[in-house]
């Protein structure tokens, strides 16, 4: 099996090309960056089994005849909303299955559209494989799996946990900021009341999380909203939401406003809000009467009543994991279970698809973030 990761040196993709570096059934595994030289050296320290390689993926038919030579790519490079849609394209071409960690819901939603082309190339593509989404998917799975019948569901996380790696070949302005600026700007597509709606980010939305209470959260963008109705033909609503102390919250609010008044650019914000993640150094402790740090709230019918189901990770251990470590190494085990043949079905599907089982997915990734004890806590309303 021959494995490329486009993006190998970024802040995520390095903790996937660690993680996939250590897999025994790969033949070749190639690490790429815009950066030869970073790649080559990054690849030199993984094995001999593993080569660097310089790759611009703006440079489409460079990067389709590359793609003919492998089985497998492992899509990393950010922002999303510029490249995944046409590094999915080239490796439908290139006849290569396909992962990725995409973030952004414009292009989820023209990915989805490669479907039929997936399969009818017998082809895998699993897109947005990280932790948000990824992760947020899975419980969504889990929490809908509990009622009879699910009519919304909300992923969230908290905003403080989203630090940027301090790590990377990275040399402009890091990715997940432009990524986490334009969701916060301009107008996000949610799926609400059957529809697909364009609202403005960070409207808020009053939650309740059964056994932990009533708290105030707020849309994002995210391509949870696009793929959970995309995979559940039930649900009516779907929103991304996150959640903060009040200081955060308050200055996206004020970027989101000076971005619309044209005060400040795009990028200007983006540069910003990597400096404040930078030198911020509190981290929330997790209450029992606070939101999880990442979840999943499902709501809907349970033996004909009204009910509701809250998924999320719980753990005593204290390791505090970086945004790089929970992405890059969900992207990876995705590939892991694919080589095992427990990922089996073709077409583009997100991380909530049935053909994922979602249980045996987290329990495994618990183990590799070092969650020894980590269990999948479900708060169901009808059991308070």
């Amino acid at each position: 099996m021959k494995v490329i990761i486009l993006g190998g040196c970024g802040g995520m993709g390095r903790y996937t090309a660690e993680m996939t570096a250590s897999f025994d059934n790969i033949d070749l595994l190639t690490i790429s960056d815009l950066y030869e030289k970073d790649a080559k050296e990054f690849a030199a320290s993984l094995g001999s089994h593993v080569n660097g390689l310089g790759i611009d993926v703006n440079d489409l038919e460079r990067l389709d005849n590359i793609l003919l030579d492998y089985d497998v790519v492992l899509n990393t490079v950010g922002p999303f909303f510029k490249y995944g849609y046409q590094t999915l394209k080239s490796a439908i071409k290139s006849n290569c299955h396909y992962m990725d960690i995409c973030d952004d819901w414009e292009p989820t939603e023209k990915m989805l559209k490669l479907d039929g082309i997936a399969k009818e190339k017998n082809l895998l593509a699993v897109i947005g494989l990280g932790a948000s989404p990824g992760i947020t998917n899975l419980l969504g799975s889990i929490a809908i799996d509990q009622l009879d019948d699910s009519k919304v569901i909300y992923t969230g996380w908290n905003m403080g946990e989203a630090k940027p790696e301090k790590i990377s070949s990275q040399t402009e302005i890091n990715a997940a900021m432009i990524h986490g600026v334009e969701q916060i700007s301009g107008r996000v597509k949610i799926f609400k009341d059957n529809i697909f709606k364009m609202v403005k980010p960070l409207k808020q939305i009053q939650i309740s999380y059964p056994n932990r209470g009533n708290f105030k959260t707020r849309v994002f963008g995210h391509p949870e909203a696009i793929t959970f109705p995309h995979h559940y033909n039930g649900i009516h609503t779907s929103i991304n939401l996150v959640h903060g102390d009040k200081a955060t919250m308050l200055i996206l609010r004020l970027i989101n406003k000076l971005i619309g008044m044209k005060i400040l650019s795009k990028r200007k914000a983006a540069s910003l809000l990597e400096w404040m993640e930078s030198i911020d150094t509190n981290r929330s402790l997790s209450t029992s009467n606070a939101l999880p740090e990442v979840y999943a709230l499902a709501m809907g019918t349970k033996q004909n009543k009204s009910e509701s189901v809250g998924v999320s990770i719980e753990t005593t251990e204290i390791r505090d994991l970086t945004m790089g470590e929970s992405t890059g190494y969900t992207l990876a085990l995705g590939l892991k279970m694919f080589l095992k043949n427990e990922i089996s079905s073709t077409g583009v599907i997100g991380p909530e698809s049935k053909s994922i089982d979602a249980r045996k997915f987290l329990s495994e990734l618990f183990l590799i973030f070092g969650y020894k004890d980590a269990t999948i806590k479900i708060d169901k309303s009808w059991e308070n």
